[in-house]
């Protein structure tokens, strides 16, 4: 006999639903793209990107998410769209108490309630994916509890279908950037979020990177209590990172010092970055009323790169700091850029300058001057697309695009709490003495004991 959980995978009706939802918003969107194109009328962008945004924000789902990272890329999106849909929080309303023992009986069966001793029904956290229920164990055993909506097997297959659509009509208004490998990157790890199996195994590498590291905290996992659809975990306690913005310079410095450690070092060893910079992945703990280091709270999109990128990602920025061209042009050849000529690889070095330019210079500064986290690496992505018109389409490689949206995320955490650091120092720290071949052998240790497969 089908349980619910059987039947909440591809439900037909919850497809179809979710095509009725989605489709109408982004389909007439894209119609009016494609209409204007052929005619050569003008759209008013930014009422059609305000509109989209606004319908889109109030879904649950991964087109929320997907709308977030597609801002970040340049000529993906026409600017105004990029600037409204930035703006989309990973925030939804959340499932009822009546919904919760539904999802929370298929996942654990009948008796569900007797292996808790307690379990808060409002939850803690609602985001695109699903919702945290602060829950207790045993005598102080404090847990989270993530539980995925329902039918969201349907809706990733109903959203990317929708993201098909809007790529198919980007690639017919000569674009800068073929989106191709772009579409296959994101459907993969789109897909990949709904294991929470897999998002546990995640969370035990980088328990063990990040092992006897008393500044960077991930959660524990509670196996017999967790399932593909449901993750339990110990409960961090912690503080919004934003609610440091007022502190000293020197608490927020020390807050971004963490950060940077603990999406770079898992970078530079091991192949791994955490994909998903949204503000509330992170919170940060005290000791003796100062901050002492962060949680890291989500591991449903972690990238794990081939050691050749990461090789690629140190040799062009080892190409940009000592003018190397032959270094910068085979860096780009080992991340899988073809084609390339003396006119692209200057246009490729504007993004790269700016992603890699407070890594370049010797001194305590800041991310960047003037820029509001919203608008960092806006100007840089408008030249670049601008450029690209003239020499595009071309095609960007898959593991470009989480890199991409994960530096840019990383900036704006800078950006908010106003650091100011030397970066070059902090970059150099983690790639002394590197090796492409010890990341790979560290990748297969990590990944292996965690039950993963090696990229």
């Amino acid at each position: 006999m089908a349980t619910e959980k059987d039947r909440e995978t591809n439900r037909l009706a919850g497809r179809i639903g979710r095509y009725a939802r989605v489709g109408t918003n982004v389909g007439g969107i894209a119609a009016k793209m494609a209409g204007a194109r052929l005619l050569g009328f003008d759209l008013d962008n930014e009422k059609n990107a305000a509109d989209l945004a606004a319908a889109l924000g109030g879904l649950k789902g991964p087109l929320m998410k997907v709308a977030q990272l597609l801002s970040t890329i340049p000529d993906v999106l026409p600017p105004e769209y990029a600037t409204e849909l930035a703006k989309l929080q990973a925030d939804a309303p959340p499932m009822g108490w009546a919904f919760v023992k539904r999802r929370m009986r298929a996942e654990l069966g009948p008796d569900w309630q007797s292996r808790f001793s307690s379990f808060d029904k409002v939850p803690s956290a609602a985001a695109s994916l699903g919702q945290v229920h602060r829950a207790e164990g045993g005598p102080g055993e404090e847990l989270a509890c993530k539980l995925q909506y329902p039918d969201m097997a349907s809706a990733v297959e109903a959203d990317l279908k929708q993201l098909q659509m809007l790529f198919s009509i980007h690639r017919r208004m000569q674009p800068a950037i073929d989106t191709r490998e772009i579409a296959t990157e994101i459907g993969e790890r789109v897909r990949e979020e709904l294991d929470y199996k897999r998002e546990a195994a995640h969370m035990a590498a980088y328990r063990a990177i990040f092992e006897g590291d008393p500044s960077v905290r991930v959660p524990t996992v509670q196996e017999g209590l967790s399932t593909r659809r449901l993750l339990t975990m110990g409960w961090l306690e912690g503080e919004p990172l934003l609610s440091f913005k007022e502190h000293d310079l020197e608490a927020r410095n020390r807050i971004a010092r963490t950060m940077f450690h603990a999406w770079w070092h898992p970078f530079s060893h091991y192949g791994l970055i955490h994909g998903d910079p949204h503000l509330g992945n992170y919170t940060v703990f005290s000791e003796d009323g100062a901050p002492a280091g962060i949680n890291l709270l989500d591991y449903g999109c972690i990238r794990i790169f081939p050691e050749s990128f990461v090789g690629g990602v140190v040799d062009l920025y080892l190409g940009l700091l000592e003018d190397d061209q032959e270094r910068v042009v085979a860096a780009y050849e080992r991340w899988g850029f073809t084609g390339l000529t003396k006119e692209l690889i200057g246009v490729l070095n504007i993004w790269a300058r700016f992603i890699y330019g407070p890594l370049l210079s010797d001194r305590v500064r800041s991310i960047a001057d003037g820029v509001s986290p919203a608008e960092y690496g806006r100007k840089e992505a408008f030249k670049v697309h601008k450029a690209l018109k003239e020499l595009g389409p071309v095609t960007v490689p898959r593991e470009f695009v989480f890199m991409d949206r994960a530096a840019i995320g990383l900036g704006g955490v800078f950006l908010h709490l106003r650091a100011e650091l030397n970066f070059y120092q902090l970059f150099n720290e983690q790639i002394e003495g590197f090796s492409a071949e010890t990341v790979a052998e560290r990748q297969a240790e990590i990944l292996g004991s965690a039950g993963l497969n090696v990229a």
